[in-house]
Formats: structure tokens, sequence, C-alpha cells
């Protein structure tokens, strides 16, 4: 069983299989005919309604998808998100991230950030070498550079510290 919430507004419990689909416990029939790549024709109720997967992000769960042009954004949560809500774990993912850690040892080419920049989630830090390839070190996070503890040229090891957030 999926929980699904539409526009953090609407709540609805989804349960799918082969032979049926069941919203909210009532069984519910429709019709589905993709068309191309992320866009389906879909009839329900004798109403047809064209449907596209505009956005997923399936580390988060959501996806924003446009129905008859209306944009709606959807969360979904699997019975493996509602066994870590009621064994009271499913806020550990959301803890902040403090350091970035060298993924391998290596040799820093370049920093592309400075003390005190405002990064976001997926913004380049610095290019570290290893194994003669270049690897852009991103933010996992969105926060505020504390300390960079490289510089360019600086070899470090595996789980160094490479930058801190405040």
């Amino acid at each position: 069983m999926y929980q699904v919430k539409v526009n953090n507004k609407y709540d609805f419990e989804i349960e799918a299989d082969n032979q049926s689909l069941k919203i909210n416990n009532e069984v519910v029939a429709l019709d589905s005919f993709p068309l191309n790549g992320n866009t389906a024709h879909v009839l329900y109720q004798n109403k047809s309604y064209t449907t596209e997967l505009v956005e997923l992000n399936k580390e988060e769960k959501t996806a924003t998808v446009k129905v008859n042009g209306s944009l709606y954004t959807v969360s979904i949560k699997d019975q493996f998100d509602q066994l870590l809500k009621q064994l009271g774990m499913d806020n550990l993912a959301a803890n902040k991230i403090q350091q970035v850690m060298a993924p391998m040892p290596g040799l820093v080419l370049n920093v592309l950030a400075s003390e005190g920049d405002e990064v976001k989630k997926g913004d380049s830090l610095l290019v570290l070498e290893a194994m003669k390839m270049e690897n852009m070190i991103k933010s996992p996070t969105d926060g505020v550079i504390k300390k960079i503890a490289v510089k360019q040229g600086d070899k470090v090891e595996k789980n160094e510290l490479l930058v801190s957030f405040s």
C-alpha cells in the first residue's frame, strides 16, 4: 500500500496489483494508454485525461504530474517509509549533513567554493583527482560553508575532512 499526498493537501491510500487498483479501499476502473515517453491518455468515469510525468525525484519520492494542463505535486510513501515512521526512524535522513569527507585518496585540483558561500544541494565544491580521473565533489545539502579544510594542491586520504557547514 502507498500513501499519496497531492499538493500537500489531499491524502490517498493506493493499492495496486496486476488485476485491480484501489484508492481509499474502493476499486477504481480506469483505462490507460501510453502515448510517448512520459505521456499517457487515461479514461476514468467516461472522462478523458492527458497525463504527463513532468519531473520525478526518486530520492525524495516526489513527482510533478501534469493532468490536462494543470500541474500537481505528488509525494509517495511506501510500506518501508510507513514502517520507519512507526519505529520513530522517519526523520533520520533529515538530519543536516555537517561535513563533506574525501570519498577516496587523491589530489585537490581546484577549490570552487569559498568559506561563507551559501550553496545548494548539488553545487560543485571542489575537484579531486584520483587514479588519473577528475571527480567533482558536490554539496550533499543546502547550507553555508563554515570551513574549507583543503586547498589546491593538497593530497588527501579517504575520509579526510574537505568541507564543513555551519
